[in-house]
């Protein structure tokens, strides 16, 4: 990658170095953790071009007052070529203006990184595993997967661009009674393509004409074999049979929104390895486990609910309401006992976890959160473990509720939104709300050619960058970083908005958040349009002014660059920049 430093990056380097010059003259005291130290842009535009907050971080370590911490700072900044001004504002932070040049060598930075401005190194290699999907193996891909297939994709491309290393990982719910059921619905097609009426599907069984494929091919292979046999016989098969199938199925839905995941991880093969087996002996080795018994649920008395010895974790030790059961009363695994024992196999080879989860399973948030700290942790360090919840969508066309689909038996399948939207709009819309936040998904609002429609929004304005480079060369004008110079307010404060793009990316992927790229991207482009509208009114500010050569080509610079971070934020989101619309 190029190494050219990018404007907030150069700053963060102006600071450090201005606090380098403190400790040698002997004002601040050495050794200092600067961790907290930040160069951001202030909340108040008006404020200045830049702020940093270090006097206030360190001033107490270093025993300072921090406005006399500040000064001395200031006059360290003041020497910095591009401040024209360092201020103190309030109890110690520092404010800077910039002259016009450091924007300008921005301008240079984009053109020079291209496709990499923007991209950081803060995650130093780290691995981070992100769990995402993770849909029952009992069907294909519905709109309610889609939410959080979207967030952790883009979460995992937000992560490596940030310098982690990702595994992309899906947990395949393959032990539970959901696949047996599964397995038994799938007998039931096996036996009508066979010849048999089985009439209509029983309650309790899986409907959809999805598993007539699975039905044919079980009764291609084995003829009536199994038509007649004893459940004992054909469940594990048909149960193994029907997860392939289904997994196929997923894949490639997962495959239109351009969602590939590095793994895909069996929750039967871990329990045939013994990992739960593994992990309760490991909890009960560290006190973490025993021999209990559960509170009756509320409204239950002792005449209709009948206490049994279980497992139980301690999960209150770590902040939740009560203990956690890791078996039933059967023996089998619960899900929780089953899921903690997969987060423990997983940290092993990652020093971070982040699972995407819809909203549903808020409840098992703490639980999960606090068996991972436990087994991770004994160490002395836990691994870091996230887990961010979806809240699902809606889907309405002109404002009334979809219906479900027929195929599918009772909800609407993500391949057919897809189609008939396209992936992108999926996908960007997908990120264009906090994934706690409500989500409506209208079929007719999301393809609206309108402002209000923020891919549409977006995608126009790369458009409208790419048609404006078009007609530029065909009456032979060129982008030249030559004059730059000639660029005005207006221009400039496009570029003071783009120069935040690096610094977001890295905060958003601490945060993971790659939402707040939707949002960066969708601020870009009304100031982009709000730009172009002055064109309208005053045609010495469009960006071809045919009677000005060189201004027209620094304008065609500024406008090319606009058009790569465009590009550079929709890549992250995994949404192709439009050429024309």
């Amino acid at each position: 990658m190029t190494q050219t430093k990018t404007l907030h990056a150069a700053f963060a380097g102006h600071v450090a170095a201005a606090l380098d010059a403190l400790e040698a003259a002997g004002t601040l005291p050495s050794g200092l953790s600067r961790a907290a130290v930040a160069v951001e842009p202030p909340r108040d535009s008006s404020h200045g071009d830049l702020s940093t907050n270090a006097a206030m971080v360190l001033a107490k370590p270093a025993a300072m007052n921090p406005r006399a911490l500040a000064e001395a700072l200031v006059a360290e900044l003041a020497k910095v070529a591009q401040v024209t001004s360092a201020e103190i504002a309030g109890p110690g932070f520092i404010n800077l203006r910039l002259a016009d040049s450091a924007w300008l060598t921005e301008l240079g930075a984009i053109a020079a990184l291209g496709d990499d401005y923007g991209r950081s190194a803060v995650g130093g290699g780290s691995t981070v595993n992100v769990e995402y999907v993770s849909a029952n193996p009992t069907g294909p891909m519905h709109m309610g997967h889609c939410r959080g297939a979207v967030v952790g994709d883009a979460l995992a491309a937000l992560l490596e661009f940030s310098g982690h290393t990702v595994i992309r990982e899906y947990y395949v719910n393959d032990a539970g009674g959901q696949v047996d059921v599964l397995a038994r619905s799938v007998h039931l097609r096996y036996r009508e393509a066979l010849g048999e009426d089985v009439g209509e599907i029983p309650e309790g069984l899986y409907p959809g004409d999805y598993l007539v494929p699975t039905g044919h091919r079980l009764a291609t292979h084995y003829g009536s074999k199994f038509v007649s046999a004893p459940e004992s016989e054909w469940l594990a098969l048909f149960r193994q049979e029907a997860v392939s199938d289904m997994l196929v199925m997923i894949k490639a839905d997962l495959a239109l929104l351009g969602i590939h995941h590095d793994l895909f991880s069996s929750e039967a093969e871990l329990q045939a390895a013994g990992k739960p087996e593994e992990a309760e002996a490991w909890l009960r080795a560290h006190d973490l486990v025993y021999d209990g018994q559960l509170e009756a649920p509320k409204g239950k008395t002792l005449d209709d609910w009948e206490p049994v010895e279980l497992p139980l974790f301690r999960s209150t030790k770590f902040g939740d309401d009560q203990d956690r059961p890791i078996r039933k009363s059967d023996g089998n695994w619960t899900y929780f006992g089953a899921d903690l024992a997969y987060h423990f196999q997983k940290a092993a080879s990652a020093d971070a976890l982040v699972d995407i989860w819809g909203a549903d399973h808020a409840g098992t948030v703490k639980r999960i959160k606090a068996a991972v700290a436990a087994m991770t942790g004994a160490e002395g360090k836990a691994t870091p473990f996230e887990v961010k919840l979806v809240q699902m969508v809606q889907l309405l066309r002109d404002g009334e509720p979809v219906k479900m689909s027929k195929r599918s038996g009772n909800f609407v399948t993500l391949a057919d939104v897809v189609r008939e939207v396209g992936k992108d709009v999926v996908r960007f819309t997908m990120l264009s709300r906090k994934p706690e936040a409500q989500m409506d998904f209208d079929f007719a609002k999301v393809v609206e050619a309108s402002k209000d429609n923020p891919v549409f929004y977006v995608q126009y304005a790369h458009a409208r960058i790419r048609s404006t480079l078009r007609k530029a060369a065909g009456e032979g004008f060129l982008p030249a970083d030559t004059d730059l110079n000639l660029l005005g307010e207006e221009e400039l404060a496009l570029v003071k908005l783009a120069a935040q793009f690096p610094r977001l990316v890295e905060a958003a992927a601490s945060a993971r958040e790659p939402h707040r790229v939707a949002f960066f991207l969708n601020d870009l482009a009304a100031a982009f349009h709000g730009y172009w509208n002055l064109g309208n009114d005053k045609p010495e500010k469009r960006f071809i002014v045919a009677q000005d050569g060189k201004l027209t080509g620094a304008r065609l610079y500024l406008v090319t660059q606009m058009g790569q971070l465009v590009r550079n934020g929709l890549a992250l989101l995994g949404v192709e920049a439009v050429e024309e619309m």
